[in-house]
């Protein structure tokens, strides 16, 4: 399907959406598979991101496993057709009756990030019967340089182990019957895209790794989380993130040792480009300073811009002219933060356009509400179109 005859297309449809170009997504997949065989890396798919059942299904048939972040998530995977060893239940807050689900269903491992966690996932596989695989979260205080409300490899964050608690794990881990130690885990941050953090990242691990070299616990897999960022203001130039150069680092600084397996959890980088949230105009209000196009999608359905003041490219999918007027494009929620971006480059614009808010296929859908009770959220795919 051709941009002209997706934008003919959507103009049939009722809007506010999200379009999925499965057709994009499979170009990523390729990509990723053909940079991460080269090393025989494993990836584990991060369902945060994006969690449609279409688009699980297409990392199902790349054979990827899935990293989860809660009992929800875990559920989602499993029903999508995970096989249940390749899932993984990551989380700082972990309840109850989430790690008893997990359990139930046998998934391939829990990384864990605190004794307290450890202590909980302990007591109710002994009370069930069962045996946990546990891989420890580590944070090794690297700055990924992206924004603070994604940044989660700082002391000051509230994620992975604290290393004075380093003692006490271990100890727990080589008494208990039900647990059994397998790896460790990190996770640095998202949208980051500096390459060299991860050069720092792997510098710290192999730290770590020493540690549990020298206190003879075998670390069967290292899991260096995701966090691999995307270029948002260039969607169509740079739909392929840079793999080769991300993986290339993981394979020259970080010291594996024979059979120890490396595991990612990419999410965003696999799944942004290949989404956009259309939304049609209602009205373009000329104010005292500035001009508003004011659009019948908000931050009810794509939040990012309002929490995060995220960047997303936005065009004028009906005009074709130069781009040579300014508008704020905000949305119909009684909220000043719902704004998709201000002074924004268009065409001359009017009631009834089309706006594309580009590279929204992760953290958009997953994160959409239904703030002042608006309808529900619409989806459609390029497998949708009915030639």
């Amino acid at each position: 399907m051709t941009r002209n005859e997706q934008i003919n297309w959507f103009k049939e449809q009722e809007t506010p959406f999200y379009f999925y170009d499965l057709e994009k997504l499979r170009m990523v997949l390729k990509a990723l598979d053909h940079e991460m065989d080269q090393y025989g890396y494993h990836m584990h798919y991060a369902l945060k991101a994006n969690a449609n059942f279409k688009v699980l299904t297409e990392m199902i048939n790349h054979g990827y496993g899935a990293d989860c972040v809660s009992g929800g998530e875990v559920k989602r995977a499993l029903d999508a057709g995970f096989d249940p060893q390749k899932v993984v239940f990551a989380g700082v807050g972990k309840s109850d009756s989430e790690i008893k689900f997990a359990l139930e269903n046998e998934i391939g491992c829990f990384n864990v990030e605190s004794l307290e966690e450890l202590e909980v996932i302990e007591e109710l596989a002994k009370e069930m019967n069962k045996t946990a695989n546990i891989a420890l979260r580590l944070n090794p205080d690297v700055d990924a340089k992206t924004h603070h409300y994604i940044t989660t490899g700082l002391n000051e964050n509230k994620f992975g182990l604290n290393p004075n608690d380093l003692d006490s794990t271990l100890a727990l881990l080589k008494k208990s019957k039900n647990l059994t130690f397998k790896g460790i885990h990190f996770h640095i941050g998202s949208q980051i895209t500096e390459l060299s953090a991860f050069k720092h990242l792997c510098l710290k691990a192999n730290d770590f790794l020493q540690w549990f070299r020298d206190h003879k616990l075998k670390v069967e897999w290292v899991n260096v989380g995701g966090g691999l960022g995307i270029d948002y203001e260039n969607p169509d130039e740079k739909l392929i993130p840079d793999f080769a150069n991300f993986f290339r680092i993981f394979h020259q600084f970080l010291n594996l040792e024979n059979g120890q397996s490396l595991h990612f959890e990419l999410g965003r980088a696999i799944v942004a480009q290949m989404g956009e949230f259309v939304t049609r105009v209602l009205y373009v209000k000329k104010g005292i300073s500035r001009s508003f196009a004011i659009v019948d999608g908000g931050m009810s359905e794509l939040i990012r811009p309002a929490l995060y003041q995220a960047f997303h490219k936005i065009e004028n999918l009906s005009q074709k002219g130069d781009p040579d007027h300014k508008y704020d494009v905000v949305g119909p929620i009684c909220e000043t933060s719902d704004t998709f971006g201000k002074q924004v480059s268009l065409p001359k614009t009017k009631r009834g356009d089309l706006i594309s808010v580009r590279s929204s296929g992760a953290y958009g859908e997953v994160m959409a509400s239904q703030y002042n009770l608006r309808g529900p959220l619409k989806i459609i795919t390029s497998d949708d179109k009915v030639d």
